[in-house]
This record gives C-alpha cells, structure tokens and sequence, in this order.
C-alpha cells in the first residue's frame, strides 16, 4: 500500500516504513538507546533525501524520549541541574547545526557532509564497542575480574574552573566541560538527526563521572528537549520536517520497543554491545560502499535562484 510523503515529494510503501520503525524500535528496546542513528540511514537507503530524514528522524526521536523522561521524573532517576547545564550547551550546539545544516544545503553538499559524517561516526563507534565487548567476554571466560575504575579517581577535567555542586549525581565539577558535550551532542544531533544518548551516557560516566543511576533519564531530558527545538527550527527555516513520515514511524517504534525490551533481557550485557557494534559498523560500511560505488544517476538537476545584476 503505497502513500505519498508531502515534504519527501515521493511514495513509500507503508507497510515498509512501518516495518522499519518496528525494526528500530524493537532494536533501541533491546540495547536501550536511542535509533535516530540506524533510521535516518535506513530512510536514506530506501531514496528518501538525507535532509528530509535528518528533520523527519528529529521528531521521532523526541518522541521516543518523551514518555522515557517523564518516567525516569518520577523515578526521580535524573539529575534536574545536570540536565540543565548540559542544554545550555545543546541548545547552543542545535542551533549553531541547524545553521552549518541550511549553509550546507544551499551550497548543495549536505548529502555527501551526512554520509560522511555516518561514516566516519559509525565506523569508529562501532570498531570500538566490538573490541571493548570482544575483550570483555574473552577476559569473562578466563575468570579475569574486569578493570574498574576507583570512583575517587580524578582526571585533568576536575581541575578545570568554574565548579558547580550537583548533589543528585554527588560530584561536585566544572561546567565547562558539560556544557562542551551538551554542544557537541547537540550539534551532531542537529546535522545527523541522532539523540546522542550512546554518545552522551559513555561521556557522562567515564569523563564526569556521574552515577549510571541518573544517567540515562538525564541523558534523555536532553535528548528530548534539544531534538524537539531542532524539529521546530528545521521546520521554519528548512521546511523538510515530513509529519506523515514520523507518525509512521512513531507507532511502529512505541510496539517495537516493548518486544526489544523483552528479548535484550535474555542477553548478557557483553552480548549486547558485541550485537551493537557489529550492527552499527555494518551500516557504517553500508554507507562507506555508497559513498565508493558509482551511482546510476552520474547528474543532478536542482533549481538556482536567479541573481540580480
């Protein structure tokens, strides 16, 4: 059954757009991340434009992370003054995106800029997270305890300046590097339609050290609060947000996620992130073999303004 996408310009067939959203929604319920990485590239490969996924992807996510937070609200699983310093830097990194975004897009590089950056991104993400899990399954059945670090252990970034208490998390630290990363994940998120969340949740343990108790409902305050501002700014400036495309996908995401859920239980954590990164370096090199192999169409034809003299 075939539907046609208004800001797509172009009909997709609605069982499959709504079998990918069940696909990524049941595999972000079995690893408990966000899928904006694995959707804007499964779009991108069935001939939907990067620039109408990017700003599609952008509100299913914040979607997705909606009834996420307010859940871990009233676990009063999050840190509300962490998550408030880390938007400081992630509306600033959105909206500094969206700009690089709409500059890219009128200089007609934005397609190659995205398939790059998913590249280069999702090579390394996944090549690490397959050695790490590899390592810790090898080191699991050899009987060597894991390395942990002391939770007294400081690095450089506790000696930066500028020091605030945050007593959910009990760390008392600088702001400059939490709103550096609130930026940074912003910024991609904004440029490749992704939350973050398995960029943010490592940076936030292992750099800040915050405890993994608060973490993931921190993580998803800013994911949603920093995705849905690059929905509405991407919709008045750049007009590729395609409602059709993301309440579709919605609904097959929230179904997927609660069988997701449900198998990634009957998995040890090592297995997961070894499936993880084995999954997200083979779209990586999904990217890699497009941006290699010689397309059909060697032209493209896109209107110019005319420019007065």
């Amino acid at each position: 059954m075939q539907i046609y996408l208004p800001i797509a310009e172009l009909p997709v067939n609605v069982l499959l757009v709504l079998f990918m959203g069940l696909a990524v929604g049941f595999i972000s319920g079995m690893f408990g991340i966000g899928g904006g990485f694995l959707m804007t590239p499964l779009l991108i490969f069935i001939g939907i434009s990067p620039a109408v996924a990017v700003a599609s992807v952008a509100s299913h996510v914040a979607a997705s992370s909606f009834s996420g937070a307010i859940n871990y609200w009233r676990r009063r699983a999050l840190d509300p003054a962490l998550a408030g310093m880390l938007l400081i830097g992630g509306l600033i990194g959105t909206t500094a995106g969206v700009m690089l975004f709409t500059l890219l897009r009128a200089l007609g590089q934005l397609d190659l800029t995205i398939g790059l950056s998913y590249l280069v991104l999702l090579g390394t993400v996944g090549s690490m997270m397959i050695a790490e899990s590899v390592q810790a399954i090898l080191r699991a059945r050899g009987g060597r305890p894991a390395e942990i670090r002391r939770p007294g252990s400081h690095m450089w970034i506790h000696g930066l300046p500028l020091k605030m208490r945050f007593k959910v998390s009990k760390i008392y630290v600088s702001v400059i590097p939490i709103w550096l990363i609130g930026f940074v994940i912003g910024f991609i998120g904004a440029i490749m339609g992704i939350g973050g969340g398995f960029l943010l949740v490592p940076a936030l343990i292992y750099l800040i050290r915050v405890p993994t108790g608060v973490v993931i409902g921190t993580s998803m305050v800013l994911t949603l609060v920093t995705m849905a501002y690059a929905t509405v700014i991407h919709a008045a400036t750049n007009h590729l947000v395609d409602a059709v495309l993301a309440l579709i996908l919605m609904i097959g995401g929230v179904i997927g996620a609660q069988f997701g859920a449900r198998t990634g239980a009957r998995f040890s954590g090592e297995q997961l992130r070894l499936l993880l990164g084995i999954l997200v370096l083979a779209v990586g090199l999904r990217f890699a073999y497009d941006l290699i192999v010689q397309p059909v169409d060697l032209y493209t034809v896109r209107p110019v303004e005319e420019q007065s003299l």
